[in-house]
């Protein structure tokens, strides 16, 4: 029986249609696989994952810093109020570039809104008589040894500025001249977590 083995060609239509799904499954987990590797690899994150100030690995652990606010009583890390801090710690005779900065931080801080309860802005040092006084700032005394802790303080293009995590970690740092909507965007997110 020579044609018993043969398809017809609707037969072979199904086939041939069954095979071509089947690839095309195969091509889309794999194919699919192969681009995620690549784009891990290669180093690419989502923008979802980006922060916009330079995450400090390791982080800077301030637990141990004894700080003192300007009328002499001590500053608390109480991690159990689950406060962030934005921290900025400038240079002596900084007048005009701490008084922008610290209407963007104070702008900052507006915006988080009902979460603004949770941020605290650390001032370490005399801010400019120019500085308004706002709930959110708290200014240390000055400490030289806590400020030369702090990684790139000293910059010479301007003030970073730091994010420290409610237990008393140096988590993110801004170059001077950042953005201040990214510094927002960035605190927004760790906020959520809590």
């Amino acid at each position: 029986m020579p044609g018993m083995n043969a398809l017809t060609p609707d037969q072979l239509a199904i086939r041939n249609r069954g095979r071509r799904v089947l690839l095309l499954i195969f091509a889309m987990f794999f194919g699919s696989m192969a681009l995620a590797g690549i784009l891990r690899f290669s180093g690419w994150t989502p923008q979802i994952n980006r922060h916009h100030g330079q995450m400090l690995q390791p982080a800077l652990d301030l637990r141990s810093e004894r700080l003192q606010l300007v009328d002499g009583t001590a500053y608390e890390w109480n991690p159990g109020q689950r406060h962030w801090r934005i921290l900025l710690a400038p240079p002596r005779g900084c007048a005009p570039a701490c008084v922008t900065l610290s209407q963007q931080l104070d702008k900052v801080w507006q915006l988080f809104g009902h979460n603004a309860d949770n941020v605290e802005i650390l001032w370490l040092g005399t801010p400019p008589e120019q500085v308004a006084a706002t709930p959110a700032l708290k200014v240390l005394q000055p400490q030289p040894a806590f400020r030369a802790k702090l990684p790139g303080v000293d910059d010479p293009a301007g003030i970073p500025v730091y994010v420290i995590d409610p237990n008393g970690f140096v988590v993110l740092r801004y170059a001077p001249g950042f953005e201040p909507g990214g510094l927002r965007a960035d605190l927004s997110k760790l906020l959520k977590l809590m």
